[in-house]
């Protein structure tokens, strides 16, 4: 039997009791009565000590109910983790193939990035990005008017052919005229001055 137990099952004396003790004599009036005083402050204490335990009931339950919602939180983030965890593993399945492709090009071609990071000024970058930006204009000009030139030169090759042949049959033919031939000498010389000058 615990200490409690003695404490809760101290007797109230009832109606008959208290005809019981009137029929003892005034002494037992007198102690009942001075046991009255007593009564009322084990009362009251009585009283506070279940004021205190309702207090600690509720804040035992506001604790449960605070455990409730953390186990609860918990819950939630165990299962957002477990869904990342199951993404990641998904992710890490399809980077794993990707990398072991993509390792040895790049393993090849570190040095010469290393080196182009090392040699590149960024003005050069940028004159870079200008001429690529040019590209599709040159593109277009290229083909517009470039190509078509350049297809029009087979045509005109076999022309100029005979322009030169003209040309040289014209020049033998001031050759053998007289008085051309001297002028013709004078005009290759000046030439050949100016081409040493």
């Amino acid at each position: 039997m615990s200490r409690w137990d003695s404490v809760w099952r101290v007797p109230i004396p009832g109606p008959r009791d208290l005809l019981h003790v009137f029929e003892r004599g005034a002494s037992s009036v007198e102690q009942l009565l001075a046991a009255v005083p007593r009564m009322l402050s084990l009362l009251d204490d009585a009283q506070r000590v279940l004021e205190r335990v309702d207090g600690l009931v509720d804040r035992i339950e506001g604790t449960r109910t605070a455990a409730d919602a953390v186990v609860q939180r918990t819950d939630e983030v165990a299962a957002q983790a477990e869904h990342l965890l199951g993404s990641t593993t998904t992710l890490v399945d399809r980077m794993t193939p990707l990398l072991d492709r993509t390792e040895p090009p790049l393993v090849r071609l570190l040095p010469t990035l290393e080196r182009l990071s090392e040699t590149t000024h960024p003005r050069e970058v940028d004159a870079l990005v200008a001429l690529i930006d040019m590209l599709p204009g040159l593109a277009m000009q290229t083909e517009t008017h470039v190509i078509p030139v350049l297809d029009s030169l087979s045509s005109v090759a076999p022309d100029l052919h005979d322009l030169l042949d003209v040309s040289r049959e014209l020049n033998e033919m001031l050759a053998s005229l007289p008085g051309l031939g001297r002028i013709k000498k004078r005009v290759d010389r000046e030439q050949e001055a100016e081409g040493r000058g």
